[in-house]
């Protein structure tokens, strides 16, 4: 779970040049930004498909919600491979964020097979909006991960160093 040593008790994320890399990334930016529009779009989907689960109309909207949460999903996930390569010179799992990074594939995995099964028909509509609740219970837990790594990098990290760029994240929320 991240990197070995303590800050005030908690585990220490960062070294100071990732730390340095991670404040000075374009893609830490661009991070911040993805994850609450993914979040957006996440509970308007999420609407949706409740929605069409309750009342059985709808099916349209919801399926292009499920499929509009996905590329969004993709594109977080691609920038954050840079932004993980960036900081830790890796693409994925790294130690700081290997779990997160695990469960991420879950994630990505119950999304694609969402995407696989709408266009060649595979599932019922009932059957598919299941599968699009289950990839969504993954990515709420998933982002839960990421946001108690946020908690856990800006706890762990030097009150200096926390001023050094106008906006940091901890990583990639999926």
């Amino acid at each position: 779970m991240g990197k070995t040593g303590q800050s005030a008790g908690h585990p220490i994320l960062y070294t100071e040049e990732e730390r340095r890399r991670r404040d000075q990334s374009p893609w830490t930016l661009v991070q911040g930004i993805l994850a609450p529009v993914q979040f957006v779009i996440f509970l308007v989907s999420l609407a949706l498909v409740l929605r069409y689960l309750a009342t059985g109309e709808g099916l349209w909207a919801a399926s292009v919600s499920v499929v509009v949460k996905t590329l969004a999903l993709y594109a977080i996930m691609i920038t954050g491979s840079i932004w993980e390569k960036v900081v830790f010179g890796r693409y994925l799992f790294a130690p700081a964020f290997f779990w997160e990074d695990v469960f991420s594939i879950l994630v990505l995995a119950l999304h694609t097979a969402y995407l696989l099964c709408l266009f060649r028909g595979l599932l019922a509509p009932g059957a598919l909006m299941a599968l699009a609740l289950a990839a969504y219970a993954t990515y709420v837990v998933n982002a839960g991960q990421f946001l108690w790594k946020l908690r856990m990098a800006r706890l762990s990290a030097p009150a200096v160093s926390t001023r050094t760029s106008g906006f940091s994240v901890a990583g990639r929320t999926s």
